[in-house]
């Protein structure tokens, strides 16, 4: 059975940083691109960025030079380091197994101004 589990998130004020981290579980975790993505209130799922097997990644407009995904295949583990967080990045945090249905459950992701 496939498992992605999110950790992380949290209560930050503007300007602050969090890692997120997801953890898989059931797969073959290294052979697949991985991505984080975010729901806001009242809008859209979101891509924030993704990381392929080999490392290369790929990050949403609003988050470019500001976050940070990386991956550690030993641990079938993947991070988002999220720095100088602004209110408009509070949403719900999801990883997921890109083109696949496997999400995982979430993790809230609060900036206060």
């Amino acid at each position: 059975q496939v498992q992605l589990v999110e950790s992380g998130g949290g209560l930050v004020q503007a300007g602050g940083s969090l890692r997120l981290s997801c953890a898989a579980s059931g797969i073959a975790f290294s052979i697949y691109t991985v991505g984080w993505y975010r729901q806001a209130p009242g809008k859209w799922r979101e891509l924030v960025a993704d990381i392929t097997s080999g490392g290369s990644t790929n990050y949403g407009d609003s988050v470019k030079g500001r976050f940070t995904i990386s991956r550690e295949n030993a641990k079938n583990t993947m991070y988002l380091q999220m720095d100088s967080l602004k209110p408009e990045d509070t949403a719900v945090y999801y990883c997921r197994i890109q083109g696949s249905d496997y999400w995982g459950q979430g993790t809230q992701v609060t900036v206060s101004s």
